[in-house]
């Protein structure tokens, strides 16, 4: 999910005795601070840091300066120091639900899973309804094999907003690694109905139908997935598994031939590709595939290696 950035007007509250000296300062203030916002929001992410960083030399306490121009530094990739200001921010205000959210999202691209985990936990206590701590918790969950977790906060998602695709696509994927098949072409299905152009989501229930042992509906959700995106070269690897697993093997040979044609290192297609040239026993073809994949850093099962070797009669 994307980082959120949010502007406010900055009042500064004066005594009396401070009124005159005080308005320029307050003026100021409110001009870096809302042209920084504004440089951001245009992408001049430069610009903003510069910008906010005078802001918070003028009132070192402006949380959302520090809030803001942590997003600046992270949209420059500067992960680091984005932390360091959402700390900050946090710092001033720890109640700041947005700030414990992006902290985690930059913790999350450093591979930091416990600490975005914690920050996201941490958003989520905070604010009950910040969708994005849900969304991104339950990300990590899923790249870590921890389905139910995943699909407890992608639930939570689409109960707050249960028009947002990506959150069943993302609870289908969850339920798919529980092997829990239907549950995820309910899930690719209801994705589908909210955003009938997502062509991942035709891919993905593609996948669970032939896990289904449902072939002819899986090659139909492969082709619309390629009508809808024809440079999605998973598209083709998928419908020439499906082909494959068919016995066509042709039809096979054509769609991987079409993965490489669009992605020229991907690693799987090759493979699969020199599995269906051993098929149809054009073993030189078959070798040249599997030597191409190994180079491209796949590792080749031993049984069908063995099995090639005895085919074809060579070694390598």
């Amino acid at each position: 999910m994307k980082v959120q950035s949010r502007r406010v007007v900055v009042f500064v509250l004066i005594g009396v005795l401070f009124l005159a000296a005080s308005s320029v300062y307050a003026e100021t203030v409110e001009e870096y601070y809302n042209r920084g916002f504004a440089y951001s929001d245009e992408g001049k992410y430069d610009q903003a840091i510069s910008d906010f960083t005078k802001a918070i030399e003028l009132n070192p306490k402006l949380a959302d300066a520090y809030y803001n121009r942590g997003i600046a530094y992270g949209k420059k990739g500067d992960l680091t120091q984005a932390i360091a200001d959402f700390t900050k921010a946090i710092e001033i205000n720890p109640n700041d639900a947005d700030a414990y959210s992006n902290r985690g999202n930059a913790y999350s691209k450093q591979g930091k899973y416990d600490q975005a985990i914690a920050d996201f936990t941490k958003a989520i206590e905070i604010n009950p309804k910040i969708l994005r701590a849900y969304a991104n918790r339950g990300s990590i969950y899923s790249e870590q094999g921890k389905y139910s977790q995943a699909i407890s906060d992608f639930t939570k998602v689409i109960e707050i907003n249960p028009g947002l695709a990506e959150a069943y696509y993302s609870r289908g994927f969850a339920s798919y690694g529980q092997n829990d098949f239907a549950q995820a072409v309910a899930d690719y299905t209801k994705a589908i109905e909210i955003n009938p152009k997502y062509a991942e989501a035709y891919i993905n229930r593609g996948s669970a139908y032939a896990r289904q042992n449902n072939p002819a509906q899986a090659i139909t959700d492969f082709t619309k997935a390629i009508e809808i995106n024809p440079s999605l070269a998973e598209g083709y690897y998928s419908r020439g598994f499906a082909f494959y697993n068919q016995d066509y093997f042709s039809q096979a040979i054509a769609d991987y031939n079409k993965a490489i044609e669009i992605n020229p290192k991907y690693a799987d297609a090759y493979y699969s590709r020199g599995v269906a040239y051993f098929s149809v026993k054009e073993y030189d073809k078959s070798w040249s595939d599997v030597h191409k994949a190994v180079e491209l850093g796949y590792t080749v099962e031993p049984q069908f290696l063995e099995a090639l070797k005895k085919g074809s009669g060579r070694d390598k």
